[in-house]
């Protein structure tokens, strides 16, 4: 198993925005080759810092997968507006839990 963690920096007052908009888009994610589920958390002790982690088949299925993919763009899209600064990636491997 792939793990993608994304540590995406949201403006204070966008939070809630953020959420809804990721409610949109998350079926660009979900319907991706290789997709294996994620959880999308939200920070306690920083809640303008939410937490993504994608299960994937291979990280070739993330990169380039679904990254080079028009829903990737999209889903980048729907949330871009609410990001305060550029999104923190990167990749772990590890069983499934």
């Amino acid at each position: 198993m792939i793990y993608e963690i994304a540590l995406l920096p949201v403006h204070q007052d966008r939070t809630e925005t953020f959420k809804r908009a990721f409610a949109e888009v998350a079926p660009l994610l979900t319907r991706a080759k290789g997709y294996g589920g994620h959880v999308l958390a939200q920070g306690v002790e920083t809640p303008e810092v939410f937490n993504l982690i994608v299960r994937w088949a291979s990280l070739e299925d993330h990169t380039p997968g679904f990254e080079a993919s028009e829903d990737h763009r999209l889903f980048m899209m729907g949330l871009e507006d609410c990001f305060s600064e550029e999104p923190t990636v990167y990749h772990i491997e590890g069983p499934a839990f």
